[in-house]
């Protein structure tokens, strides 16, 4: 019994050491989402502040609440591990009542029984009645069993009634931690709701100007059609460039066997054309995929790959060929991947960098400055430039990767 009695308490203490050290995870993650909320915040009322569009405040409320809810959800996860440690408590709390009513009430009938026979005359005549030494040696010997098991009794019953009080005070403190957590779990959701009511207005607003705002989406979506257009020209050119190279180092090796269709095929194909150095290098960066460095080291993604329907007119759809990283003004940008300065080019009032990872590339484009060279070997998180702040105070990098000239999601890339 007192081997179950010991696995029994052994499963409740592990379980409890388990949802504490998961309590410790979840505060952390709850940190880092409220630090998280804390950046929103503040990217909101910059915006507010100087932003003049309201479909970028609406996309920065709606990430926002998609925080709170995250912070909700982590908070509810706490109140269920807060429960079971209230229940396992109580249960132990029982236990040890139970115990030591069996207890109490076995030590009482011990200590009448020792009252009944505590004269000393009787305890000598159950000696003196003994028939030889040897029992009355016997009798001896149990007189001070009974009095060593009696003393351990009471000191059982003293420890027992202190982890008790023990485990009431613990539980007293888990009841005021569930109190408070529900009090901050309220809190959350009226936040919420609040941010909720606000993306609504922004909605309204929205709605009231319909109008005019198709028609500057349509204008950005030609602008972006453009843009992309000329950095396909330069990923194609690249892709050129990389191919005559690869042919003229396999004449150079081998200019007995090397024929020239062979190098014309090489330098008219569509794909990179792979040499044994460049097949590592594309390969470590299909490896790390996932796990990339973000290019810039705060911001948040604005929006997101291919196809998406705007926000609130479902109708609208706008294309994006890589991702809108919103940042802070003048952030340095920085490559994801080591690899080769492929292409350097001003589009329009701002640069483009492509950087080669063998048939792979990463494009950065809506920089003011570059601080890089073409055919310049760079590492991971070196800076290449910074990214162009607007008059407004706003500063977005566009992000690309594609394989050859294919756009991937960079998303999915990316270390989350």
């Amino acid at each position: 019994m007192k081997q179950v009695l010991f696995t029994f308490l052994a499963v409740m203490t592990t379980s409890l050491g388990m949802a504490q050290l998961t309590q410790e995870e979840l505060e952390q993650r709850k940190a880092k989402i409220q630090q998280e909320i804390l950046d929103k915040e503040r990217m909101l009322q910059e915006v507010r502040s100087k932003e003049k569009s309201v479909t970028k405040l609406l996309d920065i409320q709606k990430e926002k609440i998609g925080l709170k809810e995250k912070l909700i959800n982590t908070t509810n996860k706490q109140a269920r591990i807060i429960n079971d440690n209230l229940y396992l408590n109580q249960l132990e709390i029982n236990k040890l009542k139970k115990d030591l009513e069996i207890l109490k009430k076995d030590y009482a009938e011990m200590i009448l029984k020792s009252y009944k026979s505590r004269s000393q005359h009787s305890r000598a005549m159950f000696l003196l009645s003994s028939e030889n030494f040897t029992q009355a040696y016997k009798r001896l010997q149990y007189m001070k069993q009974y009095s060593s098991y009696r003393k351990m009794q009471g000191q059982e019953i003293k420890d027992k009634t202190t982890k008790l009080a023990n485990h009431y005070t613990e539980l007293n403190k888990q009841k005021e931690e569930k109190v408070k957590l529900l009090a901050e779990q309220q809190k959350q959701r009226e936040d919420l709701e609040k941010e909720r009511q606000e993306q609504e207005k922004l909605a309204n607003s929205l709605k009231k100007d319909k109008k005019q705002i198709a028609a500057e989406i349509k204008k950005k979506q030609q602008e972006s059609r453009k843009i992309d257009a000329q950095i396909q020209k330069l990923i194609r050119e690249a892709i050129a460039d990389a191919n005559r190279k690869a042919a003229a180092a396999k004449a150079k090796a081998n200019p007995k066997t090397t024929t020239v269709a062979e190098t014309k095929k090489i330098e008219t194909s569509a794909k990179i054309v792979l040499t044994p150095e460049g097949k590592v290098i594309s390969d470590n960066f299909k490896a790390n995929k996932g796990r990339l460095p973000w290019p810039v080291e705060r911001g948040v993604i604005s929006l997101g790959f291919g196809d998406q329907p705007h926000p609130v007119y479902k109708s609208l759809i706008v294309h994006n060929s890589g991702v809108d990283i919103t940042t802070d003004a003048n952030a340095n940008v920085r490559v994801v991947f080591k690899g080769e300065v492929s292409q350097i080019q001003k589009i329009g009032n701002k640069f483009a960098v492509l950087v080669k990872h063998g048939d792979y590339f990463t494009i950065y484009h809506n920089l003011v400055s570059v601080s890089v060279s073409e055919g310049e070997n760079i590492s991971a998180k070196q800076t290449i430039g910074k990214v162009k702040t607007d008059s407004d105070g706003k500063a977005v990098l566009r992000f690309m990767i594609s394989q050859n000239a294919t756009y991937v999601n960079p998303s999915q890339w990316l270390n989350r």
